[in-house]
C-alpha cells in the first residue's frame, strides 16, 4: 500500500519549487500506532515562513510540510483501544499533515465529531486557538467592550471577529484594502475600516469615540504605531504576526505617557505552558462551535497531495479571501 507527503529538502524564498510530492511504501504498525487517511490539512503563514525558514522552530530536514488537519482512521496496530477504525480524529501538531496518510500514536490523537465538516475541523488546532486567547489571555472584557484588530480579513481575524460576537463584544476590523471591506462584513464585522494614517479618526467616528483597551496586531510595523493610536490610555496592543515584515513600532509617547503596552503571543508558548485539562478545555468548546456550525472559515481553493507545488503557490499570493486547504484523494 503507498501513500503521498509533500516533501522538501531545502528552504528558501520560492518555497513552491522546493515541495514535491513523494510516493512511499506505508510501513508497517508498531504497537498503539494507528494509520489515519488525511481529508484535510490547511495551509498556514506559519506553514509559509517555516519552508522559507523565518518562522520560529524548524523542523529537521528533509521534512514533510503541514502542521494541522483531521483524518479517518484506517488501520490500528496491536494494543490499540481507541480510536476505532472509521473514528474522525484531529492529528498531532507538527506532524507533517501534508500527505495522503500518516502513522501517529494513539495517544496523540483526539477524536472529533463525525457530522461536522472535515474541512472546516482540519483549520482547528492553530487559528481559532489562538482568537480565542488573544481574547481572554490579555485584558479582562465585558460585553459591549470593543476590541479592534488589524489583518482583519485573515484566518484569526475572521475566527475573532465569530467568537467575540458570542462573548457579546464589539469588533472594530483593520484591513489594508478595499476589495477586502465586504468579505470582513460578511463574517460580522461591527465597523470595517481600512488602514491609514488617519485610523485614529475612523475608528473614534465609527464607534462614537469607544474606549478601546485591547488592540490586536498581525502586521508590525507602522501598523502597531497606528492600532496603539486607537487605544484608550492603559490600553494593550498584542502582536502575533509580522505580515509587513517590520519589528513592531511604538512610540515613547505611546509607552510613556499614554501608558500603552506592548505585548506578544506564541501559540506553542502557550501550549508548552497549558494543562492538559486547559487545552482540551479550549478545544472542546472550540469543536462544539465548529460541529454546531457556529465557527468558521472560509475556503478559497482545495488541491490533493498531488498538486502540493501549485498550493502552497496559491497560498502565497495576496488578495484571497479564504484558505488554501490540502485535500488528499482517497
Amino acid at each position: 500500500m503507498k501513500m503521498i507527503q509533500a516533501r522538501y529538502e531545502q528552504r528558501g524564498e520560492e518555497p513552491h519549487t522546493l515541495i514535491k510530492p513523494v510516493e512511499l511504501d506505508i510501513p508497517e504498525l508498531a504497537e498503539n500506532q494507528v494509520l489515519v487517511e488525511v481529508l484535510a490539512a490547511p495551509i498556514n503563514p506559519s506553514d509559509l515562513l517555516t519552508l522559507t525558514g523565518d518562522y520560529g522552530v524548524l523542523p529537521d530536514l528533509p521534512a514533510v510540510g503541514g502542521n494541522e488537519g483531521v483524518g479517518r482512521v484506517a488501520k490500528v496496530g496491536s494494543g490499540v483501544d481507541q480510536p476505532a477504525v472509521g473514528q474522525i480524529v484531529l492529528l498531532p501538531t507538527g506532524s507533517g499533515t501534508w500527505a495522503s496518510h500518516l502513522i501517529a500514536a494513539a495517544s496523540e490523537l483526539i477524536a472529533l465529531p463525525g457530522q461536522a465538516d472535515p474541512q472546516q475541523l482540519a483549520m482547528l488546532t492553530i487559528n481559532p486557538p489562538t482568537a480565542s486567547l488573544l481574547l481572554s489571555g490579555f485584558v479582562d472584557l465585558e460585553a459591549g467592550d470593543w476590541v479592534i484588530q488589524n489583518a482583519a480579513n485573515s484566518a484569526v481575524g475572521g475566527y475573532l471577529i465569530q467568537l467575540a460576537a458570542d462573548r457579546g463584544l464589539k469588533t472594530v476590523n483593520v484591513v489594508r484594502r478595499d476589495s477586502a471591506v465586504d468579505a470582513v462584513k460578511k463574517l460580522g464585522g461591527d465597523v470595517v475600516l481600512v488602514d491609514g494614517p488617519d485610523l485614529d479618526q475612523q475608528v473614534k467616528a465609527a464607534t462614537g469615540k469607544a474606549k478601546i483597551r485591547l488592540g490586536i496586531d498581525a502586521v508590525g510595523g507602522e501598523a502597531t504605531e497606528r492600532l496603539a493610536s486607537c487605544l484608550a490610555p492603559g490600553g494593550s496592543v498584542v502582536n502575533y504576526g509580522m505580515m509587513s515584515g517590520e519589528a513592531c513600532q511604538l512610540s515613547s509617547a505611546h509607552l510613556i505617557f499614554r501608558g500603552i503596552r506592548l505585548t506578544g503571543f506564541w501559540l506553542a508558548s502557550w501550549f508548552r505552558k497549558a494543562s492538559k485539562e486547559e487545552q482540551m478545555t479550549l478545544f472542546g468548546d472550540l469543536i462544539g462551535k465548529i460541529a454546531a456550525g457556529k465557527l468558521q472559515a472560509p475556503i478559497a481553493r482545495t488541491f490533493p497531495v498531488e498538486k502540493i507545488s501549485d498550493a502552497v503557490l496559491a497560498a502565497n499570493q495576496g488578495e484571497r479571501d479564504g484558505k488554501i486547504l490540502i485535500v488528499p484523494r482517497h
